[in-house]
C-alpha cells in the first residue's frame, strides 16, 4: 500500500491511456492483417455463400454502392476502403481517427498545452490508419495484379471448353485464391443481379485501376460488341502482363545498387549531424546562437532533400 501511494495518478493515467492506444493498435492489426486457414473458405465471398448469405447481401458487404453523404474526404474514404478491399464502412474509420485524436490528446496535454497538441494529434491520427489503407491497397493491388495472368489462361481454357464468358468468371472466383477470386465473384454476382457484363467489368476496372485489368475491362467490351475469338485474346493478353512483369523485376534488380546508394548518400548528413552532436556537442552548439545559424541549416536541409528527391527519380524506373 505505501508503494502504491507514491506513484504519480498522472503516470498511471498515461500508462493506461498508452496502453489501451496500444491494444487498439494491435487489435487493427490484427483485424486487418488476419488469414485464413486452408480448413476454411478459399475467398471471403465463397465463405458468405457457405454461410447461407444472399446475393443482395454480398454485393451490400463486398461491393457497395459509393454515393457518399457530403462530408469533406467521404467519397475518397469509400474509395480507398473498397480498392483496399475492406467490408468496413467509412464512419467506423472515421470514428476511430477521432478516438485516437482524443487519446493522443489526452496523453500530449500531460506534458504541453492541448492548443499546441491538438493539430498533431489531428494529424497523426488522421495519417496513421490513411497510411495503413495504402499499404494494403497497394498490397492488395500487386497480388491481384499477379494472380491476373493464371485468371486469364483459366478464363481461355474455359472458352475453348465451350463454357460462355459468365460461367468462365464463375469458374475463377470458385477455384482461384483470394483477392482475385472474390474480385471476379463481384463481377458474377453483379451480373447475376442484373447488371450487364460489360458494366460489371467496368465496375471492376474501377476498383482495381490498374492497367492491366483496364485492358480485360476493354477486351471484354470490343468483343462484346465486335465479336471474336476472346480465348485468343486472353491467351495474348496473359502473355503481356508476365512479360511486363519480367520486365519490371529485371529493372528492379538492375537498379538495385543505384537504390541502395541513393538511400546511403540520403541518410549519411543525418548521421554524421548526430555522430557529431553525440560526441563533440560544442561542434554545432556553439554557433546556434549566431543569427546565421539557423537559416543556413534551414538551406542546408532544403539542398539535402532536393538531393534525395532528385537521386529518388533518378534510380525509379516504371513500366
Amino acid at each position: 500500500m505505501e508503494m502504491l501511494s507514491r506513484l504519480d495518478p498522472q503516470m498511471l493515467l498515461m500508462a493506461g491511456v498508452f496502453l489501451g492506444v496500444l491494444l487498439l493498435l494491435e487489435g487493427l492489426r490484427q483485424l486487418l492483417s488476419r488469414r485464413e486457414t486452408t480448413s476454411e473458405a478459399r475467398s471471403r465471398r465463397m465463405k458468405m455463400i457457405a454461410a447461407g448469405r444472399q446475393l443482395s447481401e454480398r454485393l451490400d458487404v463486398l461491393a457497395p454502392e459509393r454515393g457518399g453523404n457530403g462530408l469533406p474526404g467521404w467519397r475518397e474514404m469509400e474509395r480507398l476502403l473498397a480498392e483496399a478491399g475492406q467490408p468496413m464502412r467509412p464512419e467506423l474509420w472515421l470514428a476511430g481517427m477521432a478516438l485516437g485524436c482524443v487519446l493522443i490528446l489526452l496523453v500530449g496535454s500531460q506534458a504541453l498545452p492541448w492548443v499546441a497538441v491538438f493539430p498533431v494529434a489531428l494529424a497523426i491520427s488522421v495519417a496513421v490508419p490513411v497510411l495503413v489503407l495504402i499499404a494494403i491497397r497497394d498490397r492488395r493491388r500487386a497480388r491481384l495484379v499477379v494472380q491476373l495472368p493464371d485468371a486469364l489462361d483459366l478464363m481461355a481454357r474455359s472458352l475453348r471448353s465451350g463454357y460462355p464468358l459468365s460461367a468462365s468468371l464463375r469458374v475463377v472466383a470458385e477455384t482461384m485464391q483470394d483477392p482475385i477470386a472474390t474480385e471476379f465473384g463481384i463481377v458474377v454476382d453483379q451480373v447475376s443481379y442484373g447488371d450487364e457484363l460489360v458494366l460489371a467489368m467496368h465496375k471492376l476496372a474501377d476498383r482495381v485501376p490498374t492497367e492491366d485489368f483496364r485492358f480485360l475491362s476493354a477486351s471484354v467490351s470490343i468483343q462484346h460488341g465486335t465479336g471474336g475469338n476472346l480465348g485468343r485474346v486472353l491467351t495474348v493478353l496473359a502473355g503481356v502482363i508476365r512479360g511486363r512483369a519480367m520486365m519490371r523485376r529485371k529493372i528492379k534488380a538492375m537498379s538495385a545498387e543505384g537504390r541502395i546508394s541513393a538511400l546511403i548518400l540520403s541518410c549519411i548528413p543525418f548521421l554524421m549531424v548526430g555522430l557529431n552532436s553525440i560526441l563533440t556537442p560544442e561542434y554545432y552548439g556553439g554557433a546556434m546562437g549566431h543569427p546565421y545559424f539557423m537559416p543556413m541549416a534551414g538551406v542546408a536541409l532544403a539542398l539535402i532533400l532536393l538531393n534525395a528527391l532528385v537521386m529518388a527519380k533518378l534510380v525509379s524506373f516504371k513500366i
